[in-house]
């Protein structure tokens, strides 16, 4: 781990021209356990960053945590340090589902995690729930949702399991050692979540995320709007509005690669219509969609003329709507069920 520390401060270094000397608005500690990571780690990677690039003085910095590397003195401890955002993984409240998914922490202290977060002065808490385990029923899910919202945060993010493949889990499910997943049960308790949460004051801005007014994640709506990034370390992505680039995910390349001063990655450089196509992947996972009068000039007017055109199956279907007014194209609550499907359908072929 000190080994991985100073490579990626070394990184920086190396990387510090990447986004052009923009102002800084967003720092992420995520991937893996950065809560492994000791204070002093933290702290060193932090001043690092503040060496090499300027960051904004109302930067969100957020930190992945386990609930189980939680305490009042870590949490207090990365507070000072200038943390000011906590994503915890909770995943569930229920015990059947932490187990069944292997977790290690339990389901209480999950709940202690965010309260002991609120007592340390983090305003800005946000967890994560999973859907669509085999064994949540409907009333499962509407009392983890409940129990998530009766706690001191601000943001919550919501995926279903998905079964990758070459995995232990798959292997069980082919097995038939576990059940397989339930998509139309999956479909349902999304569709319910959407119901429920405005009610308890989270609204939907993104496909699978969920805050409070002023609470939406900065940094993955940078993601989501296509605002350039650098990330750091093994398996990181990064992209500058021109070219995307990742790093080796194996880290003794990584650590060697650095040492000689070389950054490890591979290069992808985007064509108009990739361009094209990423803009309108990206919109239509935000709630409010794609306005056209919003598009980069990557778009002509026949460009916008043929996305509509192909967007008419889907508004016939009342998975899409155009607000012909103010010139929107977005998913309907339905559509969100389909987003990543419908997008790939509209995207450019040539």
């Amino acid at each position: 781990m000190p080994q991985m520390v100073k490579a990626i401060a070394n990184e920086m270094h190396i990387q510090q021209a990447f986004l052009s000397n923009s102002t800084i608005h967003t720092i992420y500690f995520g991937g893996g356990t950065p809560s492994l990571l000791s204070l002093e780690q933290i702290s060193f990677l932090l001043n690092n960053i503040h060496q090499h690039f300027t960051i904004a003085s109302d930067a969100e910095i957020t930190l992945e945590v386990n609930p189980d590397d939680c305490t009042p003195e870590k949490l207090q401890a990365w507070r000072n340090a200038g943390i000011n955002r906590l994503s915890i993984g909770t995943q569930s409240f229920r015990e059947e589902d932490l187990k069944w998914m292997n977790r290690s922490h339990n389901a209480l202290s999950a709940i202690r995690a965010i309260e002991q977060a609120h007592q340390a002065s983090f305003q800005n808490i946000s967890i994560d729930l999973i859907y669509g385990i085999p064994g949540l029923t409907t009333e499962a899910w509407l009392q983890n949702v409940q129990q998530a919202t009766q706690l001191p945060i601000q943001h919550l993010s919501c995926y279903a399991l998905t079964v990758e493949p070459k995995t232990a889990l798959s292997n069980a499910i082919q097995k038939k050692l576990l059940p397989d997943i339930n998509t139309d049960e999956q479909a349902l308790q999304f569709e319910l979540l959407m119901q429920w949460l405005p009610d308890a004051g989270f609204q939907q801005y993104e496909v699978s995320n969920f805050a409070k007014p002023g609470f939406e994640s900065k940094h993955n709506s940078s993601y989501w709007k296509g605002i350039p990034y650098l990330g750091l370390g093994p398996s990181a992505h990064s992209y500058n509005g021109q070219w995307r680039q990742w790093n080796i995910a194996n880290n003794s390349l990584y650590l060697q690669s650095i040492e000689k001063g070389i950054i490890p990655a591979e290069i992808e450089e985007l064509t108009p219509s990739q361009k094209r196509n990423e803009q309108i992947m990206i919109a239509l996972r935000m709630k409010e969609g794609i306005y056209f009068n919003q598009l980069s000039n990557l778009f002509s007017s026949e460009h916008k003329a043929a996305l509509l055109s192909n967007a008419d199956k889907w508004i016939n279907r009342k998975l899409m709507e155009w607000l012909p007014e103010v010139q929107q194209l977005r998913l309907t609550t339905k559509g969100m069920l389909y987003a990543d499907g419908i997008a790939a359908d509209l995207f450019e072929t040539t």
